[in-house]
């Protein structure tokens, strides 16, 4: 596999974070290096870590990975998204602690392993190619989706900033359809 497929895949698997990164962003009063940083380490450590674990089960789980990986990403991105909705509804302030802009290893730790899970079968199809180095790979995979993060959660942010609460159910919708999305597509109904 050539760089420019590695870059290709790489730019590929960022975009559910980079989606949930514009919407962590939508939900924040003020962001900085922090939140971004925070929004990019997991991110992309997972899209890194990931695909390097899916490279290493390699076949030995494939099927039993392939069949509930976008239950589980469905779930968790429907279940965040209709609390931001729920949040935005209520009339709390954005930023509360359990808020769109939560922060908490919990809250980051969901997300990444929602926006990821495609990222293991991705490491199991590598494995079945061949001719891969997977930290190469790996690692592009993890520092493309990190700087897609943190750009995400600035880009967010400007527009959460001009449009408050419209902008945190803009979010919470976008989590949802993202998660049906994941399911529809390994369903075979989306493309």
């Amino acid at each position: 596999m050539g760089m420019g497929e590695l870059l290709l895949l790489a730019l590929g698997v960022s975009m559910d974070a980079f989606a949930v990164s514009i919407c962590k962003g939508l939900a924040m009063k003020r962001t900085g290096i922090r939140e971004g940083l925070v929004c990019g380490g997991w991110f992309g450590g997972f899209q890194a870590l990931m695909p390097t674990l899916g490279f290493f089960l390699g076949t030995l789980f494939a099927e039993a990975i392939e069949a509930i990986d976008h239950w589980v990403a469905m779930i968790l991105l429907v279940i965040i998204g209709v609390n931001m909705l729920k949040e935005a509804f209520s009339g709390e302030e954005a930023g509360d602690e359990d808020g769109g802009a939560d922060l908490s290893v919990k809250t980051m730790l969901l997300l990444a392993v929602a926006t990821s899970i495609d990222a293991l079968a991705v490491g199991i199809s590598l494995a079945m190619v061949g001719n891969v180095n997977i930290l190469l790979a790996a690692g592009l995979m993890g520092l493309f989706t990190c700087g897609m993060s943190m750009a995400g959660v600035k880009i967010g942010n400007v527009f959460g900033n001009r449009y408050e609460k419209k902008a945190q159910v803009v979010g919470g919708v976008i989590l949802i359809l993202i998660g049906l999305k994941i399911l529809f597509t390994h369903l075979g109904m989306m493309p």
